[in-house]
């Protein structure tokens, strides 16, 4: 991952890579680097995960790392990309809680300005002792895939509480408890957090050609 492109958040930091979207949520096209394509889009391909998607491909990715006790509040991905999102987890472990939408409401001013330029959208909804209840928790493993698509990409929102240890982690409390590569790690109920890079493949709608071809990426 190369170490000049990183955009320091107040909780994390990430990169975007071709780049970051414009005001009108559109990318310039260019391709993504291939140390983004190999092994990992050849493996999408092979499961179908883009073959719905106008581009029939990723060609934006945000990868966010996340040190202990750092996450990100409740958002949604928004309209400036087909509905589907591809994520891999490397390094830590971390839960993923997710949220009923409530209300409706934007509420950008709660939201870092920095995850503005990127597309990410915080709503308010209800709290509980000051915390937003999930409906659901998905523990994510090093090397996994989680696939957001459908009404769970359009319905739902999504977020990682900001906490050094992931508690009350079960077959009740855990969705894809079953689904996990090694739920015996985790029979103590409870994860240590280490430093977890997520990579996040997207289909931005938008693409201009005008852009790459000032910078010189386009074809002529």
């Amino acid at each position: 991952i190369p170490s000049n492109r990183w955009i320091s958040l107040s909780h994390r930091r990430l990169q975007a890579h071709p780049s970051t979207l414009t005001l009108k949520n559109t990318l310039v096209a260019s391709p993504l680097p291939a140390w983004l394509i190999a092994p990992i889009i050849p493996r999408f391909e092979r499961l179908g995960v883009f073959e719905d998607a106008p581009h029939r491909s990723p060609n934006h990715v945000l990868i966010n790392e996340y040190k202990p006790g750092e996450g990100i509040m409740p958002h949604e991905d928004g309209g400036a990309y087909s509905p589907i999102v591809a994520t891999v987890s490397l390094g830590g472990v971390a839960v993923l809680d997710v949220y009923e939408k409530v209300g409706g409401n934007d509420s950008r001013d709660e939201v870092d300005a920095k995850d503005r330029d990127v597309g990410i959208i915080g709503t308010d909804g209800e709290k509980r002792n000051g915390r937003r209840m999930p409906c659901a928790r998905i523990l994510q493993e090093p090397r996994s895939l989680l696939i957001t698509t459908g009404t769970a990409y359009t319905d739902l929102m999504h977020g990682i509480a900001e906490t050094d240890v992931d508690e009350d982690l079960n077959s009740t409390a855990i969705a894809n408890w079953n689904l996990l590569g090694d739920a015996a790690k985790f029979e103590s109920g409870i994860s240590r957090r280490d430093t977890r890079t997520s990579l996040t493949y997207r289909d931005v709608l938008k693409t201009s050609k005008v852009g790459s071809r000032i910078l010189g990426t386009g074809k002529k």
